[in-house]
């Protein structure tokens, strides 16, 4: 457990350039705890103490904001960045080295049995907000945009954007359209639909006789 915290620290402090010191990141930051909490969680139910287990991680819950069930296996180095409003289901799976913010969901639609959760692979980052909902993989060294709601597997190397997601880097290559895909710069579907919408009416107007005529 303590060689586990160590690393995990020094991922913190390599990543988070608000991080002033080890000490701080080990009794402030919530991301620890919650880490730290479902480590202990999952070892009682790993032993089918499933009572303890979920007793131990709602009030990790309460404490942090971050809610993982005692079920889900966590990788190595798990970095949470604020991490008020996460949520990582049951059967959710984290490789090493990923990086979640806050507001992330790692879920199941309602319609699977048994596996509902996603796999995420090792050096993962899922953006603030986003959503990944159902028993597929996202592969390694992958990006999740903000806000982004991943439906359907994303392949290694990818970046996804919008909603539904779609794949847009794989790689290092553009997929679907040109320009630097990041955090801001996202495409908005609702403004896209808006512009559809008005130029079809802008069709219809021209299509319509007019009052002189």
């Amino acid at each position: 457990m303590f060689k586990y915290l160590r690393e995990t620290v020094k991922a913190y402090m390599a990543r988070d350039p608000a991080a002033r010191s080890a000490v701080e990141v080990c009794l402030l930051y919530p991301g620890i705890k919650a880490v730290i909490d479902h480590r202990i969680a999952h070892w009682f139910y790993k032993h089918r103490l499933f009572f303890i287990a979920r007793c131990i991680s709602q009030h990790s819950r309460r404490r942090t904001g971050i809610e993982i069930h005692p079920g889900a296996v966590i990788g190595r180095r798990l970095v949470i960045d604020h991490g008020m409003g996460i949520v990582i289901g049951e059967t959710a799976e984290i490789g090493d080295d990923c990086l979640i913010y806050h507001g992330v969901t790692l879920g199941g639609t309602g319609k699977d049995t048994g596996k509902r959760h996603p796999t995420i692979g090792s050096n993962v980052m899922i953006s603030t907000g986003a959503k990944v909902l159902g028993p597929f993989r996202v592969g390694d060294n992958s990006r999740i945009a903000a806000n982004a709601v991943v439906l359907s597997e994303v392949p290694a190397d990818s970046t996804a954007v919008g909603i539904p997601a779609k794949i847009v880097r794989i790689a290092g290559r553009r997929v679907n359209f040109a320009g630097e895909v990041d955090q801001i710069h996202v495409s908005d579907p609702m403004a896209e639909e808006l512009e559809r919408l008005r130029s079809e009416i802008e069709k219809l107007k021209e299509a319509l006789p007019s009052k002189e005529a």
